[in-house]
């Protein structure tokens, strides 16, 4: 879904890296478990360095977080509808992504990563 809104504005598609994928998941999986709703843990761990960590070298990186959305499409759906996040998808410098879902009672808790290779 993501691409197809991409290819619409322009952009190329965007490809899953497992590195950034595994960041993702585990930011979605520790906001539900600490029940915070932040990019930066509260350690102030921001994105580009859990991606980093998860073994992604970028050179640059932005990050979608969204609590409740019940599924892609409506994650996708308010993420376009505001301006800092759309940007992001609609980033044509980005080519690498990955996601991450938590769906605990609490959330579900939405995690989308963008990067481009260092």
């Amino acid at each position: 879904m993501v691409n197809e809104q991409r290819a619409q504005h322009g952009c190329g598609p965007l490809t899953v890296d497992p590195h950034i994928q595994r960041a993702a998941q585990a930011h979605s999986d520790d906001m539900a478990a600490r029940d915070y709703y932040e990019h930066n843990t509260p350690e102030g761990v921001d994105p580009g360095t859990r991606m980093t960590n998860a073994g992604f070298s970028w050179s640059s990186w932005a990050e979608n977080i969204f609590k409740s959305p019940k599924d892609p499409a409506t994650a996708l759906k308010g993420w376009m509808e505001s301006p800092g996040h759309r940007a992001n998808i609609l980033n044509c410098s980005y080519k690498s992504t990955g996601v991450g879902v938590n769906l605990s009672s609490n959330g579900p808790w939405w995690t989308q990563d963008f990067g481009t290779h260092s």
